[in-house]
């Protein structure tokens, strides 16, 4: 069955991809950053699973239950009744935000207490396909390893040295989320924030398929580390060494690859050659979105140089955009979104103040760079186009 996890865009989120990812095989993994997204990345799921034809499994983690997120899991539990018995699909929610049983209470729906398990809580929503899970003294790595049955349906198990550096950064996540500092685990869990903030974007972009791949493995190696007696400033220490491993294994197939190069600037070059972190707009320009603004500088140098564009843009999620070119044309993207900068290099901001996703950056981007032609019809004079006095 087809897995797809959304999951929080910080330690504690990436953590329970990690988990994930070592028990089901996570077809496609999204990250968001803030709970307000929420509604509209769910929304989006929503629609793509009412056209699945068949069954597929939905996994949730760390994302905190806000009204238009619990309005999304009534509408799924309708929407699945309504399948066929054997293409229902399975949605696990696994939170553990007290503000996230408000929220249910609010909306009628009063979490129970599990009877297997003290302090877990569940939310019904009259369909068996559907788990909402909640545990206030469990982070979502720990709950995502806990419930793993419930996504985890191949059986698919990690050796025993894996299974030892889960457990020593589940352990780390845990005290590090929940702010356990009395615990001798939570300095290495600062340790981990610390290499995860360095490296989540700067490197392997959201968006590509090594990102992930990227992110966990580096956690994994880490804990390794701390459970062989590392410090957290050895840790810091042997954070380049670590990246530059993870790199090496990346861009082992890779033609054109230069181990003399920084580990950004080697995978820059393989990133200008992706197909899908840079999206064709209708005038050739290329959009991305959400890249570190030094990841953007260095693969739109790239993919400008190999003449697959001569105009790029980045657009974050906060609604910032960033134009680069090479004819002089990124300050006439910019001036398009009230903003400004040189001929090469300049900047600007989403009319809608902030985007969700890659789609809605393409949808709000496109008509204001390529806006469509007048539709003449609608002119008061169109009616007097074939009149004859």
């Amino acid at each position: 069955m087809t897995l797809t996890q959304i999951t929080h865009h910080d330690l504690d989120g990436y953590g329970a991809s990690t988990v994930a990812a070592r028990f089901a095989p996570v077809g496609r993994v999204i990250h968001v950053a803030r709970y307000s997204d929420v509604g509209p990345v769910v929304e989006d799921e929503l629609k793509r699973l009412r056209a699945a034809e068949a069954a597929e499994t939905l996994l949730m983690t760390d994302l905190g239950l806000e009204e238009p997120t619990i309005a999304f899991l009534r509408r799924f539990a309708t929407m699945n009744r309504g399948r066929a018995e054997g293409a229902r699909h399975r949605l696990v929610v696994l939170d553990h935000h007290a503000s996230s049983l408000d929220q249910l209470r609010r909306q009628n729906l009063e979490p129970l207490p599990d009877p297997e398990r003290a302090g877990l809580l569940r939310t019904d929503l009259g369909d068996a396909n559907v788990f909402v899970l909640i545990d206030e003294a469990h982070c979502a790595t720990r709950m995502a390893y806990d419930q793993r049955d419930l996504y985890a349906t191949e059986g698919v198990a990690p050796d025993a040295t894996a299974a030892a550096d889960l457990a020593t950064m589940i352990e780390a996540v845990e005290a590090l989320d929940l702010w356990k500092k009395g615990e001798p685990a939570f300095a290495g869990g600062l340790a981990l924030d610390e290499l995860f903030w360095d490296s989540v974007t700067t490197l392997v972009p959201p968006g590509h398929p090594w990102h992930d791949r990227f992110v966990s493995d580096l956690l994994m190696d880490a804990a390794g580390r701390l459970r062989a007696g590392a410090t957290p400033a050895e840790l810091e220490r042997r954070s380049g060494e670590m990246r530059a491993r993870l790199v090496d294994g990346l861009l082992a197939d890779e033609p054109g690859d230069d181990p003399s190069l920084t580990a950004r600037q080697r995978l820059a070059r393989a990133l200008a050659r992706s197909d899908v972190l840079f999206h064709p707009l209708s005038d050739g320009t290329l959009l991305s979105f959400g890249l570190d603004s030094g990841t953007f500088q260095r693969v739109s140098d790239q993919v400008m140089e190999a003449g697959r564009s001569k105009r790029v843009v980045n657009v974050q999620r906060a609604g910032t955009l960033s134009f680069r070119s090479i004819d002089g044309t990124a300050l006439d993207g910019a001036r398009a979104f009230r903003g400004g900068g040189h001929r090469d290099a300049a900047g600007g901001k989403l009319p809608n103040g902030s985007a969700h996703s890659l789609a809605d950056a393409i949808a709000q981007v496109e008509p204001v760079l390529n806006p469509p032609p007048p539709d003449l019809s609608a002119s008061p004079f169109a009616a007097l186009k074939n009149w004859k006095g």
